[in-house]
């Protein structure tokens, strides 16, 4: 939402005592503005997560290790999402539907819809690595989350060299050098009180000859 007095909007002079909304409308694979503008659809649900490990009442706006309010544009139709369970018995919680969203949702919306999900739930009990990640159409994905920006891309960055030593047989100092050209590292969110960094590899982006 454009106007809101936030950090990012008072360094991008767009505050405002006056809130610039737009309405979507989607049909035929896009999703046409108030003002003419057509976006083509990716639609994905903003948050799928568990439970975290504190006691409590905790709110749904930031991501954590657990999943949450990830909002990741990746995790399309196709996906499998990995999640840690750190709770007994915990409970799946989803919603905020997007029908198209770019890196960063650097508004804070993106094209907000509703949405109706069809998942098959599984208990992995020897995944790759042990923090959450995904297989994309887009390629491998691991995930990021903190309240600096560094932090959560090395985040991001540790786990992909996880699974990737363990994918190809190779110490982590191996899998720095073989993601420095294959890797690629995107701000998943940047409006949810905790950055997002996601680090996506490509099925195709290391082939061995």
């Amino acid at each position: 939402m454009t106007g809101a007095d936030t950090p990012l909007n008072r360094r991008l002079n767009t505050v405002s005592d006056e809130r610039t909304w737009l309405h979507w409308d989607i049909a035929d694979g896009k999703a046409v503005n108030n003002l003419g503008f057509a976006v083509r659809l990716a639609p994905f649900l903003g948050v799928i997560g568990l439970p975290p490990e504190e006691a409590g009442e905790h709110s749904t706006i930031p991501p954590r290790p657990c999943g949450g309010n990830i909002d990741c544009r990746e995790l399309v139709a196709g996906s499998t999402l990995y999640l840690p369970i750190t709770v007994p018995e915990a409970l799946l919680c989803l919603g905020d539907g997007h029908g198209a969203q770019g890196d960063g949702e650097v508004c804070g919306t993106a094209v907000e819809c509703g949405m109706t999900t069809r998942l098959v739930l599984d208990l992995v009990t020897d995944p790759p690595i042990r923090t959450a990640h995904a297989t994309t159409p887009a390629g491998r994905v691991t995930f990021g989350f903190d309240s600096d920006l560094n932090e959560a891309s090395a985040q991001a960055l540790s786990a992909m060299l996880d699974w990737m030593a363990v994918s190809y047989q190779v110490d982590r100092t191996t899998a720095l050098a073989l993601a420095s050209p294959a890797v690629d590292l995107r701000i998943t969110q940047i409006a949810n009180e905790t950055w997002g960094v996601h680090a996506v590899l490509a099925d195709d982006a290391l082939l061995k000859g």
